[in-house]
């Protein structure tokens, strides 16, 4: 159950103002039923558009209980349902225009959302054997070994390479053809692994609560630091250079 402060005497735009609160309060508010909350949570779910709190002259964020309530909202319907933004946008939508949703059975990812099967019942994602990946990037077998020898592209513990692998080998390929070498990457790779490193910092409690919602709810937020840790990389490569991406 949410905690909300209660109104005082007096109404009115003033009235409205005075039920206004900071992101703390809103994080005290929604952490005994989400307990895996976190500012960063809540910051990344408004720049995505799905929440949109007040902003004081200084720029500091007010939310509102409405605020509160539809973070609540987005909350279970990823923690109970499994939905992606983008399906948890597209429901808070009709909602707003009066319309009834059906939400998938709790537990189960949102079947239309996910291309057809719940995800416990999805097929393992496909591997491709050595030969299929040097002809996917276009290299000989001496540059991939020095790929492998760098710690660039691994195969997974089941044997073959996986489609993150497979993109990131035709990216160092491509990189290969502005003459960067396996060596110059390798302070790329580091980064990657310390960005991973801390986005494991703050997922590793998730997965060890006792709560069987809370595990699962790991993979989501594992998966939107690492979406907020690469857009942070592209900018900030982007301002060292000077430039903007397309």
């Amino acid at each position: 159950m949410l905690r909300t402060p209660t109104g005082g005497a007096g109404s009115g735009a003033a009235g409205a103002d005075d039920r206004l609160v900071s992101i703390g309060t809103v994080l005290n508010q929604l952490r005994d039923e989400f307990p895996e909350v976190t500012i960063s949570k809540i910051r990344f779910l408004e720049a995505e558009g799905l929440v949109e709190p007040r902003r004081t002259a200084s720029g500091y964020r007010k939310f509102s209980p409405q605020d509160v309530e539809r973070l609540a909202r987005i909350l279970r319907m990823q923690r109970d349902h499994y939905l992606p933004l983008k399906v948890i946008r597209e429901h808070l939508d009709a909602l707003a225009r009066g319309e009834r949703v059906a939400l998938p059975a709790p537990g189960r990812r949102d079947l239309a959302a996910d291309g057809g099967e719940p995800e416990q019942e999805r097929p393992t994602a496909a591997r491709i054997g050595r030969a299929e990946l040097l002809a996917a990037t276009g290299v000989g077998e001496s540059e991939l070994a020095e790929w492998e020898s760098y710690g660039l592209v691994a195969e997974t513990a089941g044997g073959g390479y996986d489609a993150e692998t497979v993109t990131v080998a035709r990216l160092v390929a491509d990189l290969g053809r502005f003459g960067l070498e396996p060596r110059h990457l390798r302070g790329v790779k580091a980064a990657a692994d310390r960005e991973a490193g801390l986005v494991e910092q703050v997922v590793a409690p998730l997965r060890r609560h006792r709560n069987p919602q809370t595990r699962a709810h790991a993979e989501a937020t594992a998966k939107e630091l690492a979406t907020l840790s690469v857009r942070l990389h592209a900018a900030l490569v982007q301002t060292a250079l000077g430039v903007r991406l397309p």
